[in-house]
């Protein structure tokens, strides 16, 4: 059975359930053993880049990656907004007003940090036992509550094809328009942000307050925890892949998605312990969270208290 990581490239168009439903498909027919097979967060099917799938006793680790950071490049287009915040949605509100590159300058830094942020009613939350999405397509109102988190930076995307200054007067910025216009239609963004925040909510936020309506129209995940796109291939890919009976190339190990975690060497008689569930006394290491490891097979992830080791998820390879 496999168990590890593919770094899949989510094409536009794809929710992330599908995308793992291809990737089962594609396995099956690669003649591969049933194997469990999961995602590290969802992604909107119009947006694209890196979705993280986990094969296996990876899947352990999906929860897990849920809560990691993430980053994307975004581009917000002035002068609409739409119920879903997205160019899928139908158009609520419309503005001429367009910022300029001074004021977006300007306005960036209030989004930066900890900020309270509503999630957007076409959402996967559930209220009363229902999805928001599913609530607000049927017209009901769908009001989430406001949440915290944390956009560690967000910046303008540099275009090399503008010849213009951009913002700080050093690097260049996309914008749709004539060069030396003062007002743009549209900015692409950078973002490193918390579990739990909503791209499309900040583009809207990030419109409002700068006197204006505006909605995403290009989404792409550059990075999920310690994945980037450097790593993501495409279905395509993948599928040549499986039938050139060559899935070793492209499925990163079940650690992969651990690196982060310090590494604690355990005798085979502690493996054994610890794949029984039993805690481990007397070991020396700093607390936290590890990986315990019988040379180089993961034994388990466990956490080191008052030098005492605990299980939080066994390996079953």
């Amino acid at each position: 059975m496999l168990h590890g990581w593919i770094i899949l490239d989510k094409p536009i168009g794809l929710g992330s359930t599908t995308a793992v439903s291809a990737v089962k498909r594609i396995l099956r027919e690669a003649g591969e053993p049933k194997t469990r097979v999961g995602h590290g967060g969802t992604l909107d099917p119009l947006a694209s880049g890196v979705l993280p799938i986990a094969l296996g006793e990876a899947t352990k680790l999906a929860g897990r990656m849920l809560d990691a950071t993430k980053a994307y490049d975004f581009t917000i287009t002035f002068g609409a907004e739409t119920d879903t915040l997205d160019a899928e949605g139908v158009v609520t509100a419309t503005s001429e007003a367009r910022p300029t590159l001074e004021e977006i300058a300007a306005v960036l830094p209030r989004f930066t940090g900890e900020i309270e942020q509503a999630p957007p009613a076409y959402s996967a939350l559930k209220v009363g036992g229902k999805r928001a999405y599913a609530l607000a397509r049927a017209g009901g109102e769908v009001v989430l509550k406001s949440r915290c988190i944390t956009i560690h930076s967000l910046t303008p995307q540099p275009n090399p094809s503008h010849s213009g200054e951009g913002l700080g007067g050093s690097k260049p910025l996309p914008f749709r328009g004539e060069v030396g216009m003062g007002n743009i239609d549209e900015i692409t963004l950078s973002a490193h942000v918390s579990k739990g925040t909503y791209i499309r909510s900040l583009a809207h936020d990030i419109a409002r307050a700068l006197g204006t309506v505006g909605h995403v129209t290009m989404l792409r995940r550059t990075r999920a925890g310690p994945f980037g796109l450097h790593q993501a291939i495409s279905l395509d890919f993948l599928m040549e892949k499986a039938k050139g009976r060559a899935l070793e190339d492209v499925i990163l190990p079940l650690t992969a998605g651990l690196d982060d975690i310090p590494a604690l060497s355990v005798s085979p008689a502690e493996a054994a312990m610890l794949r029984k569930g039993r805690v481990l006394t007397g070991i020396s290491e700093h607390q936290g969270l590890h990986l315990a490891s019988d040379g180089s097979t993961p034994v388990a992830l466990v956490e080191i208290a008052d030098g005492n080791v605990r299980v939080v998820r066994g390996f079953n390879l």
